[in-house]
């Protein structure tokens, strides 16, 4: 894949995320079970990617410094909230169906 410029770009598909001006996007993310979703930070300052305290989800990423990636399989249906712990304003779910 390459960019208008020519030079090659990242994928973009139905499964990432991208962290960029302190927000997840897409803040909702629908996938089927199975699928592997990959976060990427795109901002200067670092960021977690981390299940909501309580919720028992599987989410919780290192430190993620510019242009790092964290990347989960979902396997199983459900609702998962999740926040950056460095910045817990930021919040975003992945729905995964069936």
């Amino acid at each position: 894949m390459t960019s208008p410029s020519g030079q090659p770009s990242a994928p973009v598909g139905a499964n990432a995320v991208t962290i960029k001006n302190f927000a997840f996007a897409p803040a909702t993310l629908t996938v089927k079970a199975g699928t592997k979703v990959t976060w990427s930070n795109t901002d200067p300052d670092a960021h977690t990617v981390t299940s909501k305290q309580g919720s028992g989800g599987p989410l919780q990423s290192t430190a993620l410094a510019t242009n790092d990636a964290y990347s989960y399989t979902f396997t199983q249906p459900g609702s998962y909230a999740y926040y950056c712990t460095i910045h817990p304003f930021m919040t975003a779910t992945v729905v995964v169906t069936a």
